[in-house]
């Protein structure tokens, strides 16, 4: 089972990479679904983090 904090830097990671890779999100200044999505999961991650310490 992964640790929080291994849950928050995949999190992250996976934001970076499709916002980097994201035809939409690279076009467009305003983010698509998945990345909306995908921040969401992110920012869920990092207060669980807080919560921990």
């Amino acid at each position: 089972m992964p640790s929080q904090d291994d849950a928050l830097q995949q999190a992250h990671a996976d934001y970076q990479q499709h916002t980097r890779t994201c035809r939409q999100c690279h076009a467009d200044t305003v983010p698509c679904a998945v990345a909306k999505h995908l921040l969401r999961l992110y920012n869920n991650a990092r207060r669980n983090a807080a919560r921990a310490d």
